[in-house]
């Protein structure tokens, strides 16, 4: 199984195959309190067999939640003012039969019974701050979201086989609005 994958993941097809389905930010609004302004997301990841398979042969997938926020010019290009990116890892741990969500940044850890809500808790995002009031001057401004998916961390007995690919990567399209002003 483990020769398959990294087969797989070397060709094109095999590639669309192992993160097939369906990624996409369905929703994204940001509130503000405080003078914070706090991002708000529901993004569908892709569950299927390939996916599970790889995490069940200790394949760590590092989902990505990229936020730009720019100032938008009537004359010339629009300004960026931030870019950020929310990271997160999901594993499968074989022992206790469950799956992990962790946050890069701050290390906290999630436990789950299946995949689906594990992919479901990825997929919501809530009060993350993204900018606070002192960054922006007057004008409009655009906050632009998209999600994505790539192969994180390999077993060892992974690694050799697959050390000529770092493609296993999807994103979404931009998912973008106004800021509340």
């Amino acid at each position: 199984m483990l020769v398959a994958i990294a087969l797989a993941a070397c060709g094109a097809d095999a590639h669309a195959d192992a993160l097939d389905g369906v990624l996409e930010v369905r929703s994204a609004y940001v509130s503000v309190e405080g003078g914070v302004f706090l991002l708000h997301a529901r993004i569908e990841y892709p569950v299927n067999p390939g996916i599970r398979d790889a995490l069940h042969d200790g394949v760590t997938l590092t989902v990505e939640l990229d936020t730009r926020i720019e100032r938008e010019r009537r004359f010339w290009f629009n300004a960026d003012v931030v870019e950020l990116t929310l990271r997160r890892e999901l594993d499968y741990h074989a022992v206790s039969d469950r799956y992990l969500v962790r946050d890069v940044r701050s290390g906290t850890q999630k436990s789950f019974a299946t995949l689906e809500e594990a992919l479901t808790d990825l997929g919501t995002v809530e009060d993350w701050p993204v900018l606070v009031e002192p960054q922006l001057s007057a004008g409009h401004y655009r906050i632009s979201v998209r999600a994505g998916v790539r192969r994180g961390r390999l077993p060892a007995s992974l690694r050799a086989l697959m050390f000529w690919t770092d493609d296993w990567r999807r994103v979404s399209e931009w998912y973008t609005w106004s800021l509340p002003g």
